[in-house]
């Protein structure tokens, strides 16, 4: 079975690390908008397989936000 999704590019905002936005400022502490969770059971060498492709930039965390939610952001900074 294959499922189709269509996404209007216009009304999403991709937030890559790196970009200025990636980061959640709350006059405190920065915060990444994206990362990765790995569970505790996963095997190690899994885990540090993907520690190696995060390291190598070959995983990267991506978020991504509705252009209404980002423009609201902007505004209440």
């Amino acid at each position: 079975m294959t499922y189709t999704i269509a996404i209007n590019n216009k009304t999403i905002k991709t937030i890559r690390k790196g970009n200025v936005d990636f980061l959640i400022h709350n006059g405190l502490t920065m915060t990444p908008r994206a990362g990765f969770e790995i569970s505790n059971e996963c095997p190690r060498q899994y885990k540090l397989m993907i520690i190696e492709a995060i390291n190598h930039g070959w995983l990267q965390p991506v978020a991504y936000m509705k252009d209404s939610e980002y423009m609201w952001e902007k505004l209440g900074e």
